[in-house]
């Protein structure tokens, strides 16, 4: 038996690779062939744009694979969401379908779209939107370079955003959000059934977790005479439980600990300050928790 995973091609293409790799896996992609391999004879990898994926994975085509929340609510697919994948092109944080226009435009909000035109890729969720807020507007497909478009060939656009430097650049400003979304792993529902299938999806997602986990943390190990184990204990963060073992001939305490990346400087302050000594910091690869 094998399971018919979907790695999705585009924005989230490299990334995603990155993240295989990090887990375990060594995949190789043959020029343009949609068919990567890997190392598991258990995964048949198909590559598909994100915006298909969930369709494919609705009609059974692919069993279970990766996309965005967004066109899974775009295609009303039904399928079964897995989990959330807290990453996107290039940060790991959620991104954000944004109604916006010229910084120059007089449209100030929805309201003011009434007989204007707006192009977008996400054209179902925003014909829902118009529909919501009762307004008449002319929504068209897309293909790419949408932030060009206004204000010479639309009036507004429908488009993602993860920092909104792109529209700045394109001199747009946001008026309103209409979909917060993020990276997922989804499966077809009958595959889900599956137990193989099931517990397959399962373990992959358990590792690439653990990747990006561990893409937030580092690990600290700290030496601390006994006499300044307590107050160094109060102020020591950790994703559980800190490991601490007893140094040669009772001299003291050694801890392991993993720590937030962001806070790491901050932190290490702090242990200095409370007394711990001999502190190293280290990378890690993954974090199952």
């Amino acid at each position: 038996m094998k399971l018919a995973f979907g790695t999705p091609k585009g924005s989230l293409e490299e990334k995603t690779m990155d993240l295989f790799k990090k887990a375990g896996f060594e995949i190789a992609i043959n020029g343009r062939s949609y068919f990567p391999s890997i190392d598991d004879p258990g995964i048949e990898l198909m590559m598909a744009r994100a915006q298909e994926m969930p369709r494919f994975i609705e009609d059974g085509v692919i069993d279970a694979g990766i996309t965005g929340r967004d066109w899974c609510i775009e295609t009303k697919a039904e399928v079964k969401e897995v989990a959330e994948l807290q990453y996107s092109k290039r940060t790991n944080r959620k991104v954000r379908w944004v109604l916006a226009v010229n910084r120059d435009s007089k449209i100030n909000s929805v309201k003011d779209l009434e007989g204007k035109r707006i192009a977008t890729e996400l054209v179902g969720v925003t014909e829902r939107y118009l529909k919501k807020n009762r307004v008449n507007a002319e929504v068209e497909f897309s293909w790419g370079a949408t932030e060009t478009k206004c204000p010479k060939l639309v009036d507004a656009i429908v488009e993602l955003t993860e920092t909104g430097s792109s529209l700045r650049a394109n001199n747009l400003k946001i008026i309103d959000e209409l979909l917060e979304s993020v990276t997922v792993l989804i499966a077809n529902k009958e595959a889900w059934k599956n137990k193989w299938k099931r517990e397959k999806i399962s373990r992959i997602n358990d590792l690439l977790q653990g990747v990006l986990l561990a893409e937030q943390k580092v690990l600290l190990e700290i030496n601390v005479p006994k006499e300044n184990f307590e107050a160094l204990v109060k102020v020591l963060p950790c994703m559980k439980s800190p490991t601490i073992s007893e140094l040669y001939k009772g001299g003291g305490y050694a801890i392991k600990v993993a720590v937030d990346k962001k806070e790491v400087r901050e932190i290490i302050g702090r242990l200095k300050k409370a007394g711990a000594e001999s502190i190293l910091e280290y990378s890690l690869q993954k974090a199952i928790v």
